[in-house]
């Protein structure tokens, strides 16, 4: 074999401190904006990004070289960075330390993609999946 063939999807979900609606909609396109630089920086492949005001989905393509941990510490690092830095500075931003991660098979990629893209929806009209909500054991 002369190279690696990996075609690995994750879906990540994390909530803001203390549930808070901290992603206003001023917020929504500059966070959303860090977390796909932060993956791009990581190595990730960013195929959706979508929430709500207390938490947001992210569906991407990861390579062999990063763990998850490092990916998500990442985006969330990057992201509370420019929202108390840049955006807003002084502002209180602040991510939960948990976070759900999910493998995703490359035939269910257009699916949670779909998902993530209409949180709105799905919360809007209460049709949510238990798993992919998930962001911690409890």
């Amino acid at each position: 074999m002369r190279g690696n063939y990996a075609k690995l999807y994750l879906h990540l979900v994390w909530a803001t401190w203390d549930r808070l609606p901290l992603i206003t909609p001023e917020l929504r396109v500059p966070v959303y904006q860090a977390l796909h630089e932060q993956a791009s920086r990581t190595g990730c492949e960013v195929l959706a990004v979508g929430g709500i005001e207390d938490h947001v989905h992210v569906l991407v393509k990861i390579p062999t070289t990063i763990s998850i941990a490092e990916i998500v510490k990442s985006m969330k690092g990057g992201s509370t960075h420019v929202v108390t830095h840049a955006v807003q500075r002084g502002s209180f931003f602040k991510w939960q330390g948990s976070y759900g991660a999910f493998t995703v098979s490359r035939t269910h990629v257009p699916m949670v993609r779909a998902y993530v893209l209409n949180q709105e929806r799905h919360h809007r009209e209460n049709r949510l999946s238990r798993t992919l909500e998930r962001m911690s054991e409890h």
